[in-house]
């Protein structure tokens, strides 16, 4: 039998463990859950099929992506500004609309004409074309623009392609300095997707507004030939060597000025099944990257052409919040 004594020190106990959990937070009751050491933003590619459809504009990009999504940094793709980006009423309507909604205009992916051309003619007009994007980057208080370093149908070898490609990106440096942005690269098409290569263009050219945006699934550096020229016939191609996209993120990291968090599809515990994101934010945490990661959810575009096992746009996009903010708290 308890004895008076005895009940005295449990009551007492009980009472300070009440007494505590009325003015310590709950956070370390529980345990304290790490915050991210990074933003994260919305990439606009990740509701691309809706924009194609027309389901959704530009216009509507930013709300959609705070009210939906609870996300207020965006990253536009230049494709969906349907021949606006030199439209003064047009760029004024969409900055007031994020200035409204209180959110943060972060960069532009621009998919134009190849800086990396062999031809200096025609390497010059493509950095050139480039320059329109910059000011649309500058109007909407981006950042920065995003580009690629070759093409579809790059002509060359890997040395001869990099000399033509520092050529290249340098002058439209000159121009991105002038205008204040900054100009940075993604592993996206034929030599850029080895990380090795990539990440020397970056030594080479050596300029404050340079830097890239690794991209988890854009490691590929060999593939089947599109048998048209759209996004219909690249997404029938096929993969035939791609480089380790660990070591590849790990050697862009010293020059990222973001991050883009691919994902395609997940397994029934909300996982990536292609990437191992605890992994890959091993590798960003250790750089001491404090920057923007963007998602980029692509498996809406595949859902959207029939194909099985993908989630919708909207599905995908919170799949991969979801998947950040488990992934913060186990790296």
């Amino acid at each position: 039998m308890m004895n008076r004594r005895q009940f005295i020190q449990k009551s007492g106990v009980a009472a300070g463990a009440v007494a505590a959990s009325a003015v310590l937070p709950s956070s370390l009751l529980a345990g304290e859950e790490k915050k991210p050491f990074f933003q994260t933003s919305l990439a606009q590619f990740s509701l691309a099929s809706d924009f194609w459809s027309g389901k959704l504009n530009t216009l509507e990009f930013p709300a959609k992506a705070k009210k939906d999504f609870g996300i207020d940094i965006v990253e536009y793709v230049a494709m969906f500004f349907n021949g606006k980006e030199t439209d003064t009423a047009w760029l004024n309507d969409l900055k007031q609309r994020t200035t409204d909604l209180g959110i943060r205009n972060n960069l532009i992916m621009v998919d134009g004409e190849n800086i990396a051309d062999l031809d200096d003619a025609k390497r010059n007009k493509a950095v050139e074309s480039h320059y329109k994007w910059v000011d649309a980057a500058k109007h909407l208080g981006c950042y920065a623009i995003r580009v690629n370093l070759g093409s579809l149908d790059q002509q060359g070898t890997a040395d001869e392609v990099s000399k033509a490609a520092i050529a290249g990106y340098g002058k439209l440096l000159e121009y991105g300095t002038k205008a204040g942005i900054d100009i940075i690269v993604e592993n996206h098409i034929g030599y850029s997707c080895n990380g090795a290569w990539l990440a020397n263009i970056m030594k080479q050219v050596n300029n404050p507004r340079a830097g890239v945006l690794p991209d988890f699934g854009n490691f590929c550096i060999k593939r089947t030939a599109p048998a048209t020229n759209d996004i219909a016939g690249w997404m029938a191609t096929k993969c035939l060597e791609e480089y380790d996209k660990y070591k590849g993120v790990e050697e862009l990291m010293p020059y990222a000025k973001g991050v883009s968090a691919k994902t395609h599809k997940f397994d029934a515990n909300g996982n990536e099944t292609e990437i191992d994101f605890k992994r890959m934010f091993t590798i960003i945490k250790k750089s001491g990257f404090k920057g923007i990661v963007g998602i980029e959810y692509e498996g809406g575009v595949y859902q959207s052409a029939g194909q099985p096992g993908y989630l919708s746009n909207d599905d995908g996009i919170r799949a991969t919040n979801k998947l950040l903010q488990k992934t913060v708290q186990a790296v």
